[in-house]
């Protein structure tokens, strides 16, 4: 490689490096009040999932919420899993949400269920269920 060539190399990678980061992991969308509100409009199932980077907890719930995502059971059901930041203060005021590590199902407008700090599989895929 040309050494003129090495400084777009590296610029490139670090530009998809920082992109990738602020997005949530697939099959998890990152939330919008557009989308959230669209998606409630439609009567579909939906999790919001509260995540700060930082807690420990919401670590030990983001492979198990993105398996339950992309779990038949669920995908083809039409639910949604919206990724809320813990830093974003007016969605959590709208939420009604006080803590991270926080999740809350809905089946279109109705809230189904909410659970905090629960890090047991059958514990958050029953909070699944119930925004079916």
């Amino acid at each position: 490689m040309r050494a003129s060539a090495l400084p777009i190399v590296v610029v490139l990678i670090l530009a998809s490096m920082s992109v990738t980061a602020a997005a949530p992991p697939a099959p998890l969308v990152e939330y919008s009040k557009t989308a959230f509100t669209a998606a409630q409009t439609e009567n579909r199932p939906i999790v919001v999932f509260v995540h700060a980077s930082w807690c420990v907890t919401c670590r030990r719930q983001q492979p198990i919420v993105q398996q339950l995502a992309a779990d038949g059971a669920f995908k083809d059901k039409s639910l949604i899993v919206f990724v809320v930041d813990y830093a974003d203060k007016a969605t959590l005021k709208e939420l009604s949400v006080t803590d991270r590590s926080t999740l809350v199902a809905f089946h279109g407008r109705a809230e189904r269920s909410r659970s905090s700090f629960i890090t047991d599989p059958g514990e958050l895929r029953a909070l699944f269920q119930s925004a079916l």
